[in-house]
């Protein structure tokens, strides 16, 4: 709550990623600097070299990916909260994002945090080698009809799904990859305003990711899960958690199901969050939210320099 209005903090997920991303935050904030250190002696790999100098493909690949928005996502947080005492009423993520969402509620620690998005990076990637997966993204066209395409160009040999359900006029499709061609061309059959194929190596949020979910789960079980500061909405159910057990298990079940942030956006206002700030890499989230709920106070952080205007905003509002 502030100034008596209900905030709620969300987060990005892949495709935010740029070459750069949080050298700002991260050369003003020693702490987390060393947490991003420490991670990467344990995992084997500079996450800062990488985020500070590429290259591009590299970054881009999911296991790279998904530490760097998150480390970038919870240093735009800290930034914002040395300046601001600010604190979320709920908080929610898109896709990886509810790995940020949950350090921001106190539920995961950055450090852990960093480890478990890194190894489900790899358990996508490895999960998608040789799958014959793909996604395509679909524009202007009814929800329920694509789900009606979907169910029509699956069969017994592969299933295709919405993985996404980003905006009322846009959504992602995801799995065999002949399962997602038949379905691209239905949709371009039916009206579809545009029907574009993702250039991804993994279909992701699909039944094919399920051997990923599995590791996923193993991983879990090595991190401990505290108890939050606030609700996490989650993207299987859209509906906001605070049972750790239930937060585990929708975090397994999202690796290989759908993600509905059109019902998490709308759950979140419908349970009264006014102001909704996004933190990370670009403003990918504040662009969904602002096509499902015009009316919605939005702001973001992606650079240092966006704290202070963004305080002052807060303020004013």
């Amino acid at each position: 709550m502030f100034n008596g209005k209900k905030v709620a903090f969300v987060f990005p997920g892949q495709g935010a990623q740029y070459v750069g991303m949080a050298q700002d935050f991260l050369a003003a904030d020693a702490d987390l600097k060393k947490s991003a250190e420490d991670f990467s002696q344990r995992a084997g790999f500079d996450l800062l070299d990488l985020m500070s100098d590429g290259p591009q493909e590299k970054l881009a690949q999911t296991e790279f990916t998904q530490p760097s928005i998150l480390l970038h996502s919870c240093a735009a947080v800290r930034a914002l909260q040395k300046e601001l005492d600010l604190q979320p009423d709920l908080v929610a993520g898109h896709s990886l994002g509810e790995f940020s969402a949950l350090v921001a509620a106190g539920v995961l620690s950055v450090e852990d945090a960093l480890y478990l998005v890194h190894k489900r990076g790899l358990y996508m990637k490895e999960a998608g080698e040789g799958s014959g997966g793909g996604m395509c993204a679909i524009i202007g066209m009814k929800l329920e009809d694509v789900e009606a395409i979907c169910a029509k160009a699956s069969d017994a040999q592969g299933k295709v799904i919405i993985a996404n359900y980003n905006t009322p006029v846009q959504v992602v499709i995801s799995g065999n990859g002949e399962a997602v061609q038949r379905a691209a061309k239905l949709a371009e059959e039916a009206g579809a305003k545009r029907v574009v194929p993702l250039a991804v190596s993994c279909a992701f949020h699909s039944p094919l990711m399920q051997p990923a979910a599995e590791g996923l789960a193993g991983e879990m079980a090595k991190v401990d899960f505290s108890a939050g500061s606030c609700p996490l909405v989650s993207n299987v159910d859209a509906t906001p958690h605070t049972n750790i057990d239930e937060i585990k298990q929708n975090l397994i079940e999202q690796v290989s199901g759908s993600v509905q942030w059109i019902a998490s956006v709308e759950k979140m206002v419908a349970d009264g969050v006014e102001i909704f700030v996004e933190f990370g890499p670009g403003k990918v989230v504040s662009g969904m939210i602002k096509k499902i709920f015009r009316k919605a106070k939005i702001v973001n952080i992606d650079k240092l320099e966006d704290v202070a205007k963004v305080v002052a905003e807060l303020q004013e509002a």
